[in-house]
């Protein structure tokens, strides 16, 4: 065999393997709730990570905004269609994605929720925030910013997806149970910044006794912000998430403090269990991503700097 011909079978088989480990590569599309916000690149970034960490192929996408349920579910569509090895889901709904969950499960691809669940035990495990204690450490707060009494309100992103509903009820149970003195007089929704924006501003000018007011995601927490400044109006403002918005707003006094969470870890881990699912490891239903308060006085310190992301 001459040294050509030999050179030329060497490229031809190299491309051949390089096609076959492509073609058995193990692929894992996670569809988010949305990607407009710095929360969803975050967990972009973690997801990537793990890619890179367990030798796997994964991509992220999400709909403009978090409204958008139909969309979310037509990319949901498409990423099964592509026959993935497993597949990581944030619902914006609880239940209208659960057919299509079902049909996963009946052709073998294990399915892992992150962020937000869905009414069903279709996903082997779950990555997320214990929305509901850490909306009611929340309420602590508020109350504790308030002096134990007086009206607060609250905007939520939307009242289908399971962290909608559990940051909304955690935090106002807790203030039920503990805080007789403290009238909660509104709760509104606002699936983006525009809509969280004028439903906050309608509180403010409705309720001029008002003295705080919780936003439960990254772009209901802007809205409130936004309607703080439009109206001039001085209450405590309590968050969710950080981005760069919070931060500066939290650096400047405008807003009292947040929760965060970890959505690097979360994206990570989504990531990570797939794999393991993959492997025929048994996973624990949640898996806790944890969360944190964060303040003007603890901001910069150094714990907090992988968890308020830009």
């Amino acid at each position: 065999m001459n040294k050509k011909l030999f050179a030329i079978l060497m490229v031809m088989a190299m491309v051949f393997t390089g096609a076959l480990a492509s073609a058995q590569a193990i692929y894992i599309p996670l569809i988010s709730k949305g990607f407009q916000h710095q929360f969803w690149q975050a967990v972009k970034l973690g997801a990537e990570k793990a890619a890179k960490d367990y030798n796997v192929v994964v991509t992220f996408e999400g709909p403009e905004t978090e409204a958008m349920v139909d969309k979310q579910i037509d990319m949901l569509t498409a990423a099964l269609a592509k026959k993935p090895s497993a597949i990581g889901f944030a619902a914006l709904d609880s239940k209208v994605a659960i057919p299509l969950l079902k049909k996963a499960q009946a052709a073998g691809i294990p399915v892992i929720a992150f962020d937000s669940g869905v009414d069903s035990d279709i996903p082997l495990s779950t990555a997320t925030t214990d929305n509901v204690a850490a909306a009611a450490l929340a309420a602590d707060k508020m109350a504790e910013l308030i002096g134990g009494s007086g009206e607060v309100a609250v905007i939520v992103h939307d009242q289908t997806s399971r962290t909608g509903i559990d940051r909304r009820d955690g935090f106002l149970n807790r203030l039920k149970a503990k805080y007789p003195k403290i009238k909660v007089v509104a709760v509104q929704y606002g699936a983006d910044q525009l809509k969280a924006t004028e439903a906050a501003k309608g509180v403010l000018q409705g309720n001029p006794n008002l003295k705080g007011m919780f936003g439960v995601n990254e772009g209901t927490i802007i809205g409130v912000l936004n309607a703080v400044k439009e109206t001039k109006r001085k209450i405590v403002v309590i968050g969710y998430d950080a981005g760069k918005q919070q931060k500066e707003a939290i650096r400047s006094g405008i807003e009292a403090g947040a929760i965060t969470q970890d959505p690097v870890g979360m994206g990570y881990k989504t990531v990570e269990a797939a794999v393991k699912a993959l492997r025929g490891e048994k996973l624990p239903k949640i898996i806790d991503t944890g969360f944190l308060w964060y303040d003007k006085t603890n901001i910069d310190d150094p714990e907090m700097l992988p968890l308020l992301y830009d």
